[in-house]
């Protein structure tokens, strides 16, 4: 593969850092320079801001547009969804203002779903040194300029690894469920890549959720945040969970998250997932 450029001119709703660090994708890194470097598939691209462009480098396994055009999801329209989802509320106008820039990524399902097995009851910078041990050890190398980098390994590659080699990377207690799912794709007792025929998300998220440490929160991040793309989908964690009950319901116990889920939907409807990235992103980091 050759080094492809490719520059976004004049792009709008297009923010490398909130992009990248609103807890959607563990395997893109903040270089000296203030761009973002990551790898996908068997993709490695360089990411930069440069006043109203953005401008990208990279070994890809395709043409690097057609590549950025589906991973940045660039055919969707950010500017009326932000539009849209600021006239719901002026709190919801506030976090679209404040994260105006994310974008939700087009990652692969597999990555997508071991990547939030690993994610349950764990920080960021965990998340991200277990998923790169990980991929050093089992993924396939590939040497860009003066580094070498990893892919993220295949099922395949996962197929003979034992829990105890597995444990090694320091998954934890999730060192069962990686090996455990690993079977199940192999094994084909569900396809990954036949989710997408399903027409209802609930029932691909029951689907998710026959996978060992899948439970409605990691598979409401697999429908979100990979190309299976349910924007329906509505995640809740602690900060969600926090900023929902804080502006909407300050004055009640603690919401349950069937109720939390319930108001999402009637709040914001179709756009309930790039509705939690804005909130997720603004009450983390504002």
């Amino acid at each position: 593969m050759k080094e492809q450029t490719y520059t976004l001119q004049n792009i709008k709703s297009f923010e490398p850092k909130q992009i990248f660090e609103c807890g959607q994708c563990f395997r893109w890194n903040l270089e000296a320079d203030g761009s973002y470097t990551g790898v996908f598939n068997d993709n490695i691209l360089n990411v930069k801001k440069e006043q109203n462009d953005v401008k990208i480098k990279g070994i890809c396994n395709q043409e690097i547009d057609k590549l950025c055009i589906q991973y940045f999801d660039l055919d969707r329209d950010y500017e009326t969804i932000k539009k849209q989802l600021s006239k719901i509320d002026a709190t919801m106008e506030k976090s679209v203002l404040y994260g105006n820039g994310i974008r939700l990524l087009n990652q692969d399902i597999w990555e997508t779903l071991i990547s939030f097995i690993i994610s349950a009851n764990n920080n960021i910078p965990r998340i991200k040194k277990i998923i790169e041990k990980l991929s050093k050890k089992y993924g396939t190398k590939i040497k860009w300029g003066n580094k070498q980098y990893y892919t993220f390994p295949t099922p395949e590659q996962l197929k003979n690894v034992s829990v105890e080699e597995l444990r090694e990377t320091g998954l934890g207690f999730r060192d069962k469920y990686i090996a455990k799912t690993t079977q199940m794709v192999i094994q084909g007792e569900i396809r990954l890549e036949e989710l997408n025929q399903i027409k209802e998300t609930k029932h691909i998220r029951e689907k998710l959720m026959q996978f060992p440490g899948v439970g409605e929160k990691v598979a409401d991040c697999i429908l979100l945040f990979s190309t299976l793309k349910r924007l329906d989908a509505f995640p809740v964690d602690v900060w969600v969970r926090r900023v929902m009950q804080e502006l909407y319901f300050p004055d009640k116990t603690q919401l349950g998250k069937e109720q939390i889920q319930k108001i999402a939907h009637e709040k914001f409807s179709n756009l309930a997932g790039i509705a939690q990235q804005y909130l997720f992103y603004w009450r983390r980091e504002a």
